[in-house]
């Protein structure tokens, strides 16, 4: 139970005891997933108790964001800095790791938002099987973005970086399994996960463009702009 507990303690503020050494997740950062279906899980359970889909999906996108400390979205702010600086890529990753926010953080941050809470109110009842679903994906996102990403820099990415296999990718994937489960037609599905790939494969070459590698930040952002993606996927059908 240690890379489990540690995984929860890294990703949510859930109060779970003696802090526990990372290098049990790090060691198994393939578990990602698991953390998206206790968020989503989480955030779900209490929007079913919502009959009004506004506000299901504005207290949707409230607790998945509180739960998890904020600290992917504020990787989000941080990557919409580097996105929106201009000059050399030594610029842009300096943007990318200062703990100014700026207005490209602020313009990032609204737009994934608002998408996210525009899909989600959109998916009318359905807001809790979505939530569920976008928190899975973007969390077997990370754990793509853990094992793919080449890091540019030392920090907690290239130390999870360090320890990530190529067979982590098949073994995320397998955790996603159960979503099937949900009540989401197949075409949904399929669009979910095919935009949970094309979301991650795009962020990863935007990010060896920009910076020349990926960092925890670039990890961060990509759970959230993957989960507006999805959302917004879900959406349509």
């Amino acid at each position: 139970m240690k890379p489990i507990i540690a995984l929860l303690q890294f990703t949510t503020i859930l109060p779970l005891g003696k802090p526990v050494d990372f290098e049990y997740f790090a060691r198994h950062s393939y578990l990602y997933p698991l953390a998206g279906y206790v968020t989503g899980g989480l955030a779900a359970a209490a929007v079913c108790l919502i009959p009004y889909p506004p506000i299901a999906a504005a207290v949707a996108i409230a607790l998945v964001l509180l739960l998890s400390g904020c600290n992917h979205f504020d990787g989000l702010l941080d990557f919409g800095d580097g996105l929106m600086a201009h000059g050399s890529r030594e610029r842009r990753i300096q943007a990318l790791t200062d703990r100014q926010t700026g207005a490209g953080a602020l313009a990032l941050g609204l737009v994934v938002t608002l998408l996210s809470y525009a899909g989600l109110q959109a998916a009318g009842t359905q807001v809790w099987v979505v939530i569920i679903f976008a928190e899975v994906c973007a969390k077997l996102a990370m754990s793509y973005m853990t094992t793919l990403g080449k890091p540019f820099r030392e920090g907690i990415h290239s130390y999870f970086h360090g320890y990530a296999r190529p067979w982590f990718i098949i073994s995320a994937t397998v955790f996603v399994a159960p979503l099937l489960l949900l009540p989401l037609s197949v075409p949904a599905c399929a669009a979910g996960f095919g935009v949970m790939i094309l979301t991650t494969a795009l962020m990863l070459a935007l990010s060896y463009r920009l910076f020349d590698g990926v960092n925890g930040d670039v990890v961060g952002a990509t759970h959230e702009i993957t989960r507006a993606c999805v959302i917004l996927a879900l959406a349509f059908f």
